[in-house]
């Protein structure tokens, strides 16, 4: 048996109440958008993918916190992540403005469901490709744009079209960009910035005090544009962020060639 302290204690056996309460809670959320956007109400269904966002964020540190962590509780988080950001999105998405696109021909109608499907593959893509890296990966960052991030990119879409009082027919040729977006960021090799991992004390500087008071000031004059205004930003803060990564390894090594070598 191996006694290595440094060897991460493996996730325990059973179930437990508290932490799958809440990823129910998640789950529920998700299929509830489902049907509030087969009914017609997508302001309630994008509100529900964020509540199920809330209810996902809980679930693990509340596992975490009261040390009830479980093989059982993993899948069946990603599973409800499955359903609560890939499936509801798509759904919205589609149901909202894609469907639309069957009004010019066929061909139109085929893209319109096959970029929600989409979304939806490329989000199954990336919780599996996550759930294969636990414990490997660096926990400072993601691989590739988190789910519950890409689908806070599209409800937040949604909600500020509405916001702005267009319909899903007005942006219908906006909307299989955002979707074919999302999934490619979820699949890609991006780095993002995991949150999981801050802060990394107890204490922060006083400069996050006022941010985070301002973030809120802006998320209750407007929260539909505040909210698709972070998810793009941190959408783009990948990309941003691999290249920067790439352009310092580029500096090193022209730095090291250019060495003057002792003979």
């Amino acid at each position: 048996m191996d006694t290595n302290p440094a060897t991460p204690p493996k996730p325990r056996r059973g179930i437990y109440l508290l932490p799958n309460l809440l990823t129910t809670g998640a789950m529920f959320a998700g299929f509830y958008a489902i049907v509030a956007s087969i009914a017609g109400d997508y302001v309630s269904a994008v509100i529900a993918v964020f509540v199920a966002g809330l209810f996902d964020g809980l679930d693990g540190r509340v596992a975490r916190l009261t040390n009830t962590q479980s093989e059982f509780g993993v899948q069946y988080d990603s599973l409800s992540d499955l359903v609560s950001f890939g499936v509801a999105p798509a759904i919205v998405l589609y149901t909202w403005s894609l469907a639309s696109l069957a009004g010019h021909g066929p061909a139109w109608g085929k893209l319109g469901w096959a970029a929600a499907f989409m979304f939806a593959a490329c989000g199954a893509l990336r919780l599996a490709r996550f759930n294969t890296q636990v414990g490997v990966a660096d926990k400072r960052y993601f691989q590739g744009l988190a789910i519950p991030a890409a689908a806070g990119l599209a409800m937040s879409y949604v909600w500020m079209t509405l916001d702005l009082k267009y319909t899903g027919t007005d942006v219908q040729f906006i909307t299989p960009i955002i979707a074919v977006a999302g999934g490619l960021l979820m699949v890609s090799r991006f780095r993002y910035f995991s949150f999981k991992a801050w802060p990394l004390s107890d204490r922060v500087p006083f400069f996050w005090i006022p941010v985070v008071v301002l973030v809120f000031v802006a998320l209750a004059v407007n929260p539909p544009r505040v909210l698709f205004g972070i998810a793009a930003l941190y959408a783009l803060s990948g990309p941003a962020l691999t290249l920067w990564g790439l352009h310092q390894k580029r500096s090193r090594r022209e730095a090291r060639t250019q060495e003057p070598r002792v003979p």
